[in-house]
């Protein structure tokens, strides 16, 4: 199997501790999976500074593909600042130099030739590519995406333009009651998402196919870092799911939802046990 995360790429900056660690989501999952045991690659644009050879050298130490990344001469790398508290991360701003080109990937005839070629194509909001998201279309690949929780990605303009073309969506649901909740997940699953994953920090998870609700797991620990936390359980999730067998348009059983469940909260508190998302620390002034 071949997993692919494609769109953002950013540093995690410890303000508090001067250190900065690659991260943002699609390098997450491609990291993630790759962990987890299947070949990876990342799709995006890589920045020429400090921090954009920092993601990318990491991802090549790793054996994650970054074949059909470009590479902008004159651009930047956004940074995430974040606050680390007893193990608890807090984002607190994000921005990049002033007066440098930051770029968000496009999807050419190069880029979608290769996407084909995945079993899994993840993207999240954080990636500008709203846009891009209909060129998947028709694809019989497995297509994932992170909502997050902000409710800028949850409108009814903003799902109705990514969920056609979405076949597990992940959202945060740590600000949503349960009726939120509900309200939510069958508006997703009406415009065509077959599954929807809710997680909800330490009450855990739930699975909605149109019909059934299915509960997750939680796994409590004392971490070092909870960045990742949430791209760890989700990339593992699928993983599960596709090693178990499950394909697109297919349904998937209990057993195969229970294991993935269980799998995914195990690789997720090992996860919150590693410095930034999955390391590669880089002191900065």
């Amino acid at each position: 199997m071949k997993f692919v995360g494609m769109g953002d790429n950013v540093v995690d900056r410890y303000v508090n501790k001067k250190v900065m660690f690659p991260g943002g989501n699609a390098i997450n999952f491609a990291v993630y999976a790759k962990k987890c045991g299947v070949d990876s690659a990342y799709l995006g644009v890589f920045a020429d500074d400090e921090e954009g050879r920092l993601i990318r050298n990491s991802l090549l130490e790793l054996g994650v593909d970054v074949s059909v990344c470009d590479v902008v001469l004159e651009g930047a790398t956004e940074r995430c600042d974040v606050i680390l508290n007893d193990g608890d991360r807090a984002f607190v701003g994000s921005g990049w130099d002033a007066g440098k080109e930051h770029r968000t990937l496009k999807l050419g005839d190069r880029e979608l030739e290769y996407l084909r070629s995945f079993d899994v194509i993840h993207c999240g909001c954080y990636a500008e590519m709203e846009d891009e998201m209909r060129k998947l279309e028709g694809f019989s690949c497995v297509r994932t995406f992170d909502f997050s929780s902000e409710e800028e990605y949850r409108t009814d303009e903003y799902l109705e333009k990514i969920c056609p073309y979405v076949d597990v969506a992940l959202f945060s649901g740590e600000r949503m009651d349960e009726g939120e909740i509900d309200r939510l997940q069958r508006k997703v699953r009406a415009l065509g998402t077959a599954y929807v994953l809710i997680t909800n920090g330490t009450k855990g998870q739930t699975l909605f196919d149109g019909t059934n609700e299915y509960p997750g797991v939680v796994k409590l620990i004392t971490p070092v870092d909870t960045m990742g936390a949430g791209d760890s359980f989700f990339t593992a999730f699928v993983v599960s799911l596709m090693k178990s067998g499950w394909r697109k348009n297919g349904p998937a059983d209990l057993e195969t939802i229970r294991g993935a469940f269980d799998y995914a909260a195990d690789f997720s508190a090992q996860t919150c046990l590693v410095e930034g998302s999955f390391g590669f620390a880089l002191q900065y002034e």
